[in-house]
């Protein structure tokens, strides 16, 4: 039989361990079964010219979502990522080096989708929460743990080229605005093909992750900060290739 006392420190112990390695990986707390993922899938509905991509977890898909922290100086962000061979342009951005991607998101901090109202309340700034799409190029940054970070911008660049649909964030970051769907253990994402250059030819991989948006509540940090991007991946829960080699393909239908 164990004493008050020696349960009362197995159980501090515990939860200091558990606070720890939070602190060190702060998206530990997520890494369960909703995105060990399985399998991938992108069908090209040539009848509707249109592209359904999906996801395959062994929990429930699109169950877990984020804890609000209160702040976008360090949003919490869970995502299903589909790295591509797709080139920027071939979704509304100007020719950069980089990873084009597209993360099904959820974030409770921030709403950056507001020419869609995600929850049809009739309020275009509160669904940051529900599961929704990005556009995004991602690049290597040593600076988080992932090791890839959302490619940033000078503010004043006018040479870069964004889609009509982005939220005005100096990163390569669109809202497309695509419908999401999860059910059971698949989450799904339609693409009409005419909005990706009628590209149905490409290679794309399979990644659940951790990000975190380090952006000034007051405007004051609008590129992250020296240590941190705005939009970097903290952890990596799995990708379905085992390497980011990219080899799965689409198939027609």
């Amino acid at each position: 039989m164990k004493f008050p006392f020696a349960t009362a420190l197995t159980t501090f112990l515990a939860s200091a361990t558990l606070a720890f390695a939070q602190s060190k990986d702060p998206g530990a707390v997520y890494n369960n079964a909703d995105f060990k993922i399985t399998s991938t899938e992108a069908v090209y509905h040539a009848d509707l010219d249109l592209l359904v991509m999906s996801i395959q977890v062994s929990g429930k898909a699109g169950r877990t979502t984020p804890r609000p922290s209160g702040s976008t100086a360090n949003a919490p962000v869970l995502a299903y990522v589909f790295p591509t061979t797709l080139k920027p342009q071939d979704v509304g951005f100007s020719a950069t080096e980089g990873i084009v991607a597209l993360a099904l998101t959820s974030h409770p901090d921030m709403d950056d989708t507001p020419l869609w109202d995600e929850n049809n309340d009739g309020n275009f700034d509160n669904d940051g929460l529900v599961w929704h799409p990005h556009w995004v190029v991602l690049q290597k940054d040593e600076r988080v743990p992932g090791g890839l970070s959302v490619k940033a911008f000078q503010k004043d660049d006018t040479s870069v080229v964004l889609p009509k649909t982005a939220p005005g964030v100096p990163i390569y970051f669109d809202s497309p605005g695509y419908g999401v769907a999860a059910t059971g253990s698949s989450i799904r994402v339609s693409i009409p093909a005419y909005r990706i250059n009628n590209r149905t030819d490409f290679k794309f991989d399979a990644v659940s992750c951790y990000l975190e948006m380090h952006h000034s509540d007051h405007g004051s940090a609008h590129h992250g900060t020296s240590d941190k991007p705005l939009l970097g991946v903290y952890s990596v829960y799995g990708v379905l290739s085992g390497n980011l080699s990219l080899p799965y393909t689409v198939k027609k239908k």
